[in-house]
């Protein structure tokens, strides 16, 4: 992001243009998708836009950084709510809160945590940031640090190949497929945690 918002009234308008560039996303997909006709979506000039944004890609950028968060949050509540929780179900909440947004979140089929496309730069790279925030939220059910990063990216990496799969499959995602995905990730990540 070029700038953000500073008073209330543009984190609203930054709200509204990354609402609308989520509901676009779903219309026109990522290839048709126009700053312009986010403006327009969003009731904005496309100075507004411009202000916050240098381009399409920053602002897809900007919502798959806001889906992250989001997904972040959807667990850590989960999870607080269900501190006693044992390793499977701990699994279980991170697929299961994916797969709500998948279904529900608009323009999340598209842009996830990342961007269509190869990162602009190493630490862009979306899976890298999912795993280093589920990571985050799973640390204090690990013991073992390194190891439970590399099972998260592994996991992370598997999950992402699964899933694609399993929703060009199925719109809703094939349940065998996803079926598939919770054994390989309850595999992958069950003996690092309790």
């Amino acid at each position: 992001m070029r700038r953000a918002p500073v008073q209330r009234r543009s984190a609203e308008r930054l709200a509204r243009i990354l609402d609308a560039c989520a509901e676009l996303l779903d219309g026109t997909g990522y290839e048709e998708l126009s700053t312009r006709d986010v403006a327009l979506r969003a009731g904005v000039p496309i100075g507004s836009v411009y202000r916050f944004f240098s381009s399409k890609r920053a602002m897809a950028t900007a919502l798959a950084h806001r889906n992250l968060d989001r997904y972040a949050t959807r667990i850590t509540a989960r999870l607080a709510d269900h501190a006693d929780l044992g390793a499977h179900a701990a699994v279980d909440v991170v697929l299961d809160e994916y797969l709500a947004m998948k279904r529900t979140v608009p323009g999340f089929a598209l842009v996830d945590f990342g961007v269509p496309g190869p990162a602009e730069a190493p630490d862009d790279d979306p899976n890298r940031l999912v795993a280093d925030r589920i990571c985050a939220l799973l640390a204090e059910r690990a013991d073992a640090g390194e190891v439970l990063r590399r099972k998260v990216l592994v996991g992370v990496e598997v999950a992402d190949a699964l899933l694609r799969l399993a929703f060009r499959a199925d719109p809703d995602g094939d349940p065998a497929l996803i079926a598939e995905t919770r054994e390989l990730l309850h595999a992958c990540l069950g003996p690092v945690l309790r």
